[in-house]
């Protein structure tokens, strides 16, 4: 088929077309922001018909009931996404009525032209199975010689064209014109300006099919600033510390390094700490990637400015004993007290500012978006709170706090491709994010409040992304989503988590793929199919059940039955019997009796896990489980507690010994700690194992190892 569309379609000479691309500094000092430049290369699949109307778009988001707390909180303060069953989970329309969209200030574009309507049509079929690319078809199929030899690439457009011949700026996208005209463009960004869209026009040209690629939006416009009401008290009791007249520190710890031409010139270090899940760990290192784009360092503990004045003698003698300068907390608000521990972690740094140094705070992941100017109203020490969808644009923020601003940045907003590469933790094993955000609303989960609603990325941004991890060396990656079965369901047409699979998984030089985490309510069976054909998809899954009671499920609102369950463990068993299962589960969930207890341990002892990821029930803020009546004591929570722990680790321990005597594949990461001469690998099942070995040879081999020794959580033996 695609062979005969090329046939068709390939009525015009191939030209030589040279995209004018620019890289642009992610601080907003040196962004270039002429329109039609491009920064990176990337793509996607979803469609979206013209008739779509950006009325629809315009669709408020419904309102959050009210509801009385009986917690020290108000259970909807900040929430900046919809909390409620029966809101709106449509990010657009979530963009599209909120601050995020009238800050967008570009759109990314890809498009693919055709002569008519049904050859587009035709097209839009081949992109719905999701086993062809963007740009793969653009190159084949497409009439536009302006374009075809690049993947369709048009470039960034302006989100607001001109369309006034008078207007002065009228001219600065005329170029654009021969390739997409300005009408066209006009409906693109009317209709949506979601990151892997693609919409259908029509112009004199012919017939278009238009991909979103990615946007830029100016996320300082969309984030709150102000002074800091105790930055003049900061400043008076520095000048009465027992150092004498000290020099007056600038308004912002920023303020040289921004604005300095020579980097080296000023040294500045950061530590972040990370609270969490996977998610926050993929956070941190995007945040550090953008910090050490800046010229900023990671603080070591041996620290001093005898080893880092790079001859500033000066500063030598204002300070021996070294502390970071830059202070990130990547939150994470799943358990209870996360307040609580963020404000006690503050505490040492805030007090650092009170006696006059001259450091930079900043809280950013889920609590900040939960609490937002909250925090700063408890702790107005803080230079910077920013909710996860910022992650990748910290050095933006970093503008206005270099100002001697405090900066809020919680609004919705579309997800942006990273401007900067993130600073690895580990050379052998990445993340890779493939959704963002979760649109389930389980009673006792804050995720979809902290991290919004489900933003899917681009399939040629995933690919692009692992393609270079690949050629950076690393030998296996992670996908990661807070429900990443969801994948592409908020792309139109609909993609297939399993298809991203099978793409990805098929990425030259990739040795082994993961993914996590599962919703039982949205996994299908096509996953599992997918994970048994596609050699470098490790048989390892990770599936939460949360409890093994259909009354106590329902009221969690979980959208499955432990039957539901049960049915895909024993798909998983027949398609792949050694493959090792994973899960989640939560003890003493309000209303839950000790018969209903005994049913999630009756599901465990039937499917036998690896491992379950246990904890007991904790209110949080924005969710109804915390204002149900039927709270259980914390004595009775901690009883049942211990006695799944117990369970698990006992089949734990069931599941690796039956590795003993067999020889495995582990992928070598890293030195054990506690044997210098060992090194630690993993298994395709993800277990720990340890052998002996050198580190600096064996670092990112695949080696086999024959298992002699069995513990709970971990395996060892020797190399075979």
């Amino acid at each position: 088929m695609v062979m005969a569309f090329k046939s068709t379609t390939l009525l015009c000479l191939l030209a030589c077309f040279h995209a004018v691309y620019s890289a642009y500094s992610f601080n907003g000092m040196v962004r270039d922001r002429l329109i039609g430049q491009s920064k990176r290369h990337g793509g996607g699949l979803p469609l979206v018909n013209q008739r779509t109307t950006s009325s629809t778009l315009q669709a408020s988001t419904a309102t959050t009931a009210k509801t009385t707390s009986k917690l020290e909180f108000d259970p909807h303060r900040n929430a900046k996404y919809p909390t409620q069953r029966g809101d709106t989970t449509d990010s657009r329309k979530i963009v599209a009525t909120g601050a995020g969209r009238s800050h967008i200030t570009a759109v990314r574009l890809k498009h693919i032209l055709f002569a008519t309507d049904e050859l587009a049509q035709s097209t839009l079929h081949q992109l719905r199975s999701g086993d062809i690319l963007f740009e793969d078809l653009a190159k084949q199929l497409s009439a536009c010689t302006e374009t075809r030899n690049h993947g369709g690439e048009i470039g960034w457009v302006s989100s607001d064209p001109i369309t006034d011949p008078e207007s002065t700026d009228y001219d600065a996208e005329s170029h654009l014109d021969q390739v997409l005209p300005r009408s066209a463009r006009q409906t693109v960004v009317q209709i949506t300006t979601k990151p892997g869209d693609v919409i259908s026009v029509q112009s004199e040209r012919g017939f278009h099919l238009v991909q979103i690629v990615d946007v830029m939006a100016d996320v300082r416009k969309m984030a709150t600033t102000r002074k800091p009401r105790s930055r003049s008290s900061f400043l008076e009791n520095n000048k009465k510390s027992k150092t004498g007249n000290k020099e007056k520190l600038p308004e912002g710890i920023f303020g040289g390094i921004l604005q300095q031409q020579d980097p080296t010139k000023v040294d500045l270090t950061y530590k972040i700490e990370t609270m969490g899940c996977q998610m926050n760990l993929a956070d941190s290192e995007r945040i550090e990637g953008q910090l050490q784009a800046l010229g900023i360092r990671p603080f070591k503990d041996d620290d001093d400015d005898d080893d880092n004045n790079n001859g500033n003698k000066k500063r030598k003698k204002k300070r021996n004993k070294r502390n970071p300068d830059v202070v990130v907390l990547n939150t994470c608000s799943i358990r209870d007290h996360a307040e609580q521990k963020v404000y006690s972690y503050i505490g040492p740094h805030a007090r650092r500012k009170r006696n006059g140094e001259n450091v930079a705070i900043i809280v950013a992941g889920c609590v900040a978006q939960q609490e937002g100017e909250r925090l700063l109203q408890r702790a107005p020490e803080v230079d910077l709170v920013m909710g996860p969808q910022y992650a990748n644009r910290i050095g933006d923020l970093l503008e206005d706090v270099s100002n001697g601003n405090q900066v809020v940045a919680t609004e919705a907003t579309h997800i942006m491709e990273d401007s900067t590469k993130p600073r690895r933790q580990s050379t052998v094993a990445a993340w890779c994010n493939v959704i963002y955000g979760c649109n389930e609303r389980c009673t006792f989960c804050i995720v979809p409040t902290t991290r919004g609603v489900e933003q899917s990325r681009p399939i040629r941004s995933i690919v692009q992304e692992v393609e270079d991890l690949v050629k950076q060396g690393y030998k296996e990656v992670t996908l990661l989503g807070q429900n990443i079965d969801a994948y592409g369901r908020d792309m139109i047409p609909k993609q297939k988590f399993s298809d991203l699979i099978s793409i990805v998984g098929g990425v030259p030089g990739l040795k082994r793929l993961r993914f996590v985490t599962s919703h039982p309510r949205y996994m299908s069976l096509g996953v599992v199919d997918a994970v048994a054909e596609t050699p470098t998809a490790c048989e390892s899954f990770h599936i939460p059940f949360q409890s093994g009671s259909n009354e106590i499920l329902a009221a969690m609102g979980r959208g499955h039955t432990r039957e539901k369950y049960l049915y895909i463990i024993n798909r998983i068993r027949s398609r792949i019997p050694d493959a090792a299962i994973n899960a989640d589960a939560i003890v003493g969930f309000p209303g839950e009796t000790e018969e209903q207890f005994q049913e999630t341990l009756s599901l465990m002892e039937e499917v036998v896990f690896d491992s379950v990821n246990t904890a007991a029930y904790s209110p949080r803020p924005n969710t109804p489980a915390a204002l149900m009546e039927n709270q259980i004591p914390d004595e009775v929570k901690q009883d049942r507690l211990q006695r799944i722990l117990a369970l698990n680790k006992k089949h734990a321990a069931q599941r690796r010994a039956r590795l003993l005597g067999e020889t495995v594949e582990i992928l070598v990461e890293e030195r054990n700690v506690k044997v210098p001469n060992q090194v630690m690998g993993r298994t395709r099942h993800g277990y720990l194992v340890f052998c002996e070995g050198d580190i600096d040879e064996l670092k990112g081999c695949l080696v086999h190892v024959q298992i002699d020794t069995s513990q709970v959580y971990h395996l060892a033996g020797k190399r075979v």
